[in-house]
């Protein structure tokens, strides 16, 4: 492979053939990363696709992927590719404050390469005289990522050897990044879209509990000024009247009752399931930088009780995962058809015996009572050492019809 710092260091006809393939190359991958981030609709892939093609060529190994959280303002770390052992620790790789990020934070990094004498993550290690835990490395380069004026997060790259990036490299990794700053400029667009939409059904919801309660106590008023009319001269008119108001208080009420429990969503903040989840795991990563992956299948519109107690059910299979897990990656997984929608959250931690009881862990069983009220199925799938599968199926075919 002919890398552009080595065709920078050729001259002559030989060096204008090379420099010319090299050409060729840097576009055919620039090409190929606008095609990787322009096909996924999942950003983490896009980014781990972009870090792959970006090692191919560069000749470089490893690169992570800082992004800030749009909500919190905090970094995580969106994604990774061959990390040296010390950061795959990660406590290392959480969103807390280091030379390049403050750098960032206050709008004056460029790309530039960092000595890992400076970067605060690889510190300790370095000064620990421990190879084998930083594979060597002598500088990563660090190159802001932007959309506009606004501020996306950064790109480390860095590779096996202890070379530092040339000019022509760092230049080319910010045309890169500019690619990566549409691509996640548009997602946020589309999760926009989503959130404005879901907010104007609440509000027609709103309207439709006006309407619903307008409309009853009208008709409720009507039957009761008959009855009392006909109290004396004809009582079983009377109590027909009053029975059909009596009817149409009920139904009024459960109609209302039905359509609060809709806007009783607060957690999900007007947000569909899926982006919530997908905001859940980006605060998770940014405080402990546990790897959370979120798939979603078969998106469809839920009622929002269903969202509600599947997001709070999803909230306190993270917080186990941090408070007894000690695992490295977390994986969301939402999949939904008319028939039921599915939720499941894996760890590779420590794992545990189903089993046993643990006294003062609540967690499971508050778990276990909102999967009661959705009438639904909750599994647990655990072992020492194998990690833990929270796994939930709530039926829809009632939900629809109620």
């Amino acid at each position: 492979m002919v890398s552009i710092r080595r065709i920078a260091g050729q001259d002559g006809a030989s060096g204008q053939q090379h420099s010319g393939h090299g050409e060729a190359r840097e576009l055919a991958i620039l090409n190929a990363i606008a095609e990787a981030l322009n096909s996924s609709v999942d950003v983490q892939q896009a980014l781990e696709r972009t870090l792959a093609l970006v090692a191919e060529l560069l000749g470089l190994r490893t690169g992570w992927v800082w992004l800030v959280d749009p909500e919190t303002e905090q970094f995580y770390l969106a994604a990774a590719q061959n990390l040296p052992p010390y950061l795959q620790e990660p406590v290392r790789m959480s969103g807390h404050w280091c030379w390049c990020t403050d750098l960032f934070r206050r709008g004056e990094l460029t790309p530039t390469n960092i000595n890992v004498l400076e970067c605060s993550r690889l510190h300790p290690a370095v000064k620990a005289n421990d190879p084998a835990m930083t594979q060597g490395l002598r500088y990563h380069a660090s190159i802001p990522l932007y959309f506009q004026d606004r501020r996306l997060g950064i790109i480390n790259v860095t590779g096996p050897s202890w070379r530092q990036l040339t000019r022509d490299e760092l230049r080319l990794l910010s045309t890169i990044t500019y690619q990566v700053g549409i691509a996640i400029e548009r997602a946020r667009l589309a999760e926009e879209s989503t959130r404005l939409a879901r907010a104007e059904e609440r509000s027609r919801l709103a309207r439709e509990i006006h309407d619903t309660l307008a409309q009853g106590l009208t008709a409720i008023g009507l039957d009761i000024e008959g009855a009392m009319r006909h109290l004396e001269s004809s009582p079983e008119r009377a109590r027909e009247r009053l029975e059909r108001a009596l009817a149409t208080t009920r139904e009024s009420l459960e109609e209302t009752r039905r359509s609060v429990l809709d806007l009783r969503a607060a957690p999900l903040d007007s947000r569909p399931l899926a982006d919530a989840l997908v905001a859940l795991g980006r605060s998770f990563t940014s405080e402990t930088g546990v790897r959370v992956h979120v798939q979603v299948t078969g998106e469809m519109a839920l009622p929002l009780r269903v969202e509600a107690e599947l997001f709070r059910i999803a909230q306190e299979a993270v917080a186990n995962v941090r408070k007894h897990a000690r695992a490295t990656q977390v994986e969301i997984t939402l999949r939904t058809t008319p028939q039921d929608v599915r939720l499941s959250i894996r760890d590779n931690g420590a794992g545990f015996e189903p089993m046993r009881r643990f006294e003062g862990r609540h967690g499971i069983v508050g778990m276990r009572e909102r999967v009661k009220l959705l009438d639904g199925q909750l599994r647990i799938e655990s072992r020492p050492g194998r990690g833990t599968r929270v796994a939930v199926r709530v039926p829809l075919a009632r939900e629809a019809q109620a």
